[in-house]
């Protein structure tokens, strides 16, 4: 388990006890290939991600993840910043994770047992951030469109464990944050999801508590 909660933060959320392998409707549906921007229209595509991952000041949804080996989870998704942040998984998934603005907390609920990690150790800034400054606070590497997304790909080299690689996806119009994926350390990826957003609800606070055994939320 100790071994599982690392991989999971290190890639966001890459952990073995997913559920059944399904199939990622996204990946099947056919899209445009990606184009490489450059210049003035990469800096406003930045410019505009930033904006948004600033605004963002809450945010409730769901999310579906997707793993390298093909198996899928999905969960409710509660931000609070600055630095508040709730992975609730759904059955039969076991584990939460719960940010309370200085630890991260990976918590299983079947085995009772929860890792911690500090937060400034974990690729999480650009959700849990006030400001968001993706060039100042990243290395990026390369900046995509579709007619539909735009996609930033970045290495974050503060993470724990060595370099995550992240590409950002945002839809083309709103620039809202539609998924991301992570390469953690040892080349584990991982894709999440999001949809059902709503970015004005504020969540319940004791959401974000971290206590032995997770009392948050049952």
């Amino acid at each position: 388990m100790k071994t599982s909660a690392i991989c999971l933060i290190s890639g966001f959320l890459a952990f073995a006890s997913l559920g059944p392998v399904r199939a990622d409707p996204a990946a099947s549906a056919p899209s445009a290939a990606p184009v490489t921007i450059t210049g003035a229209e990469a800096d406003e595509a930045i410019r505009k991600a930033d904006a948004f991952l600033s605004s963002a000041q809450t945010m409730v949804g769901d999310f579906v993840q997707n793993n390298a080996d093909g198996r899928q989870s999905e969960g409710r998704i509660y931000i609070q910043k600055p630095g508040r942040l709730r992975f609730e998984y759904a059955s039969p998934a076991t584990l939460d994770v719960i940010a309370d603005g200085n630890e991260v907390a990976v918590n299983d609920r079947r085995l009772k047992t929860q890792d911690k990690y500090r937060l400034s150790q974990t690729p999480l800034k650009f959700l849990l951030q006030d400001k968001i400054d993706l060039k100042a606070d990243t290395q990026i590497l390369n900046v995509l469109k579709t007619p539909d997304e735009v996609m930033i790909l970045l290495d974050d080299r503060t993470t724990f464990g060595g370099t995550s690689r992240i590409r950002l996806i945002f839809d083309a119009q709103t620039f809202h944050l539609n998924r991301w994926q992570v390469r953690d350390p040892q080349g584990y990826e991982t894709l999440v999801t999001l949809y059902n957003v709503d970015l004005q609800q504020k969540p319940d606070p004791k959401l974000f508590k971290i206590s032995s055994l997770d009392q948050a939320k049952k």
